[in-house]
């Protein structure tokens, strides 16, 4: 399954996901991660911990997706989000 809708900052990204609840209801969930590379190896991973200089870029994609999602609800709704 893909994000319906990604942002990026740098290594910094949050990603905007599509869900169904059990009676059939949709509701949105977002997850962030920073990628890094390894010493060992030239591939990049990710991780679900910020350093202190990550969190203004994880503010920055965090507010890009809320307003996303506030945007695609009618009228700026955004309770149940």
């Amino acid at each position: 399954m893909k994000p319906i809708k990604k942002f990026n900052s740098g290594t910094i990204s949050a990603a905007v996901w599509e869900n169904s609840g059990k009676e059939g209801n949709q509701f949105y969930t977002v997850s962030m991660q920073r990628s890094y590379k390894s010493k060992e190896s030239t591939e990049w991973k990710q991780s679900h911990s910020l350093r202190v200089h990550d969190l203004p870029k994880a503010v920055l994609v965090l507010q890009e997706a809320y307003k996303f999602l506030a945007l695609k609800e009618p009228n700026g709704a955004t309770e149940g989000l």
